[in-house]
């Protein structure tokens, strides 16, 4: 498979699996929002803990295929270098959703889409390809 298809198909199948997360994240966000009274910020961590699972689980056996290809790191080092991603994404999209509703006085649920689709495609696709499922080259044998 030529190199401009196989990078296509890596970076469609990490948005399939980052909109399924999001998903997730989002309406769990909402519900509990909504449905509790618990402020969205709170809500958006909550959210995104569970969103994160899913696309972890996702991006790990089917979009980056790291059960069948020699990484860079086991699969601790890549749930640490995970979870690390994760609670950045979590702080710059709970601080981007209150600075946008705060400033802009838009619905907390219109700015996090806002928010989300900056945060997803230039923070946590970069990382999750270029440093937590990082392939590493086989290694000859003797």
């Amino acid at each position: 498979m030529n190199k401009f298809v196989e990078r296509a198909l890596i970076f469609s199948k990490a948005q399939v699996s980052a909109f399924i997360g999001g998903i997730c994240d989002y309406m769990i966000m909402v519900f509990i929002t909504e449905v509790f009274h618990v402020h969205y910020m709170i809500s958006i961590a909550i959210g995104g803990v569970i969103g994160a699972v899913v696309n972890f689980s996702l991006n790990k056996g089917w979009t980056f295929r790291s059960k069948d290809v020699p990484y860079k790191n086991s699969i601790y080092k890549q749930l640490l270098k995970f979870v690390l991603v994760v609670l950045n994404s979590i702080l710059l999209k709970s601080s981007g959703t209150y600075l946008i509703t705060t400033f802009l006085r838009l619905d907390y649920k219109i700015s996090r889409i806002f928010v989300d689709l900056v945060v997803s495609l230039a923070f946590n696709y970069t990382l999750q390809k270029h440093w937590v499922f990082k392939k590493v080259s086989k290694s000859p044998t003797a």
